[in-house]
């Protein structure tokens, strides 16, 4: 928002903000997939028929969500792999290791550069203490996601087939911080713009794509697909390879405001795709079937991500999450932050997307998401490319939660 807001726009951004809070408490989350928990609602490519709500901050909790164990009670630490989270860890402690708890860890990690598996966990039993996750109802299961950093084609000009926009934030969207009248809605923005004397709604995405907004000269990019630049706006980030051989980096810059509505929900209430069936791979499948009514389909999501161009310096790293640092693919995972600080380990104990095989590993808390709220819930970031969306787009398990504090830290208070 501007640093001064004219006297006139006070009432209706208060207006604003209260509706803000009655659809926030309205809001219910029963429909999502078997193991969804009521209110969890998932705005991830993982998880395309999750109803998706601003969730509310969580006002009954339990005394405390973390509780100290020993390593033995760690479900599948000795098959972790430990060793191969090593550049992840180190990662982290590139933003940790100015920080009195973790200053001396870090130290000490930095020194062994190729630990073995046992190692580094003989290393990780030294100097941590792992904190078993549970959630407000003392379950100790939650729900495991995925996500992904997609690649697209693209062109910095229009000319077929690309004209499909990426578009950077109009000039004319504005962002109300919610916190500034109600703490307890702290994380949660509004977007909106001026109308006369009034703050009204931003444009929807149907808006925008018919021009009603603003958007003209703020192309960053075109791309030659409808459905992969949505499932970009899904994700928040991804590569653009240009014809001249060129790859960008693009990442989340603003949105527009409105709520996030499933488009995989929208097929399967009309009996275009089976519940249990539908996902990332399924809406493609079903959109390229289905050419002529993409349109109509996207335009049920009112949701409109807007993009900023990212130095790509390292072709071989991930996209920068919440904590500063490279993804890495297949060791970082996006956190609740009030209970798992960013940066940290964590230990997860899952199984592969739509498989029962187990998938233990250790993981670093360096991202975070509003989809991603309770304890024991994670959303696990597989990396780039086709492949990687492929076991994002599937990934819905449920999963339990360790994490690994240096000792004599203690967690977040409750």
């Amino acid at each position: 928002m501007p640093p001064q807001t004219p006297k006139p726009m006070i009432a209706s951004m208060r207006k604003l903000i209260l509706l803000a809070a009655l659809a926030t408490a309205g809001c219910a989350g029963p429909l999502g997939p078997a193991g969804q928990a009521p209110g969890d609602c998932n705005q991830l490519a993982g998880c395309p028929v999750c109803p998706v709500c601003p969730t509310p901050p969580a006002t009954t909790q339990r005394a405390n969500p973390l509780e100290p164990v020993d390593f033995a009670a760690i479900a599948g630490w000795k098959d972790g792999e430990q060793a191969a989270a090593w550049p992840a860890l180190l990662a982290s402690c590139q933003a940790l290791r100015f920080r009195d708890a973790w200053r001396g860890v870090c130290a000490k990690a930095g020194e062994i550069r190729f630990p073995t598996d046992e190692e580094a966990r003989r290393f990780l039993e030294e100097q941590f203490v792992p904190w078993r996750l549970a959630n407000p109802d003392g379950a100790l299961d939650g729900m495991v996601t995925g996500y992904y950093e997609p690649v697209l084609r693209g062109s910095r000009t229009k000319s077929a087939p690309f004209v499909y926009p990426l578009y950077a934030p109009p000039d004319d969207l504005l962002t109300i911080d919610l916190s500034t009248t109600n703490p307890e809605l702290r994380g949660m923005r509004l977007r909106g713009r001026v109308e006369g004397k009034r703050v009204v709604p931003y444009y929807s995405r149907a808006e925008i794509a018919r021009g009603t907004a603003p958007v003209a000269g703020k192309e960053l990019l075109w791309v030659d697909d409808p459905i992969e630049a949505f499932f970009l706006q899904v994700q928040g980030s991804g590569r653009v390879q240009l014809a001249t051989g060129e790859t960008l980096r693009v990442g989340y810059a603003d949105q527009n405001g409105h709520p996030f509505q499933s488009i995989g929900r929208f097929l399967v209430d009309r009996g275009e795709l089976k519940l249990g069936e539908t996902s990332m791979q399924s809406i493609k499948t079903w959109a390229s079937a289905n050419p002529q009514r993409v349109e109509d389909l996207l335009d049920q999501n009112p949701s409109f991500v807007f993009f900023r161009e990212l130095p790509l310096a390292d072709p071989g790293s991930g996209p920068i999450g919440a904590f500063g640092v490279p993804l890495t693919g297949g060791r970082s995972i996006a956190v609740d932050t009030r209970y798992v600080p960013l940066g940290a380990p964590v230990f997860l104990a899952t199984t592969f997307p739509s498989s029962p095989t187990p998938l233990n590993r250790l993981v670093l808390a360096q991202d975070s998401g509003g989809a991603i709220r309770n304890p024991v819930r994670a959303d696990f970031f597989w990396g780039s490319g086709p492949e990687a969306g492929a076991q994002a787009g599937r990934m819905r398990q449920q999963g339990r939660m360790w994490v690994l504090l240096p000792r004599g830290m203690k967690p977040p208070p409750p």
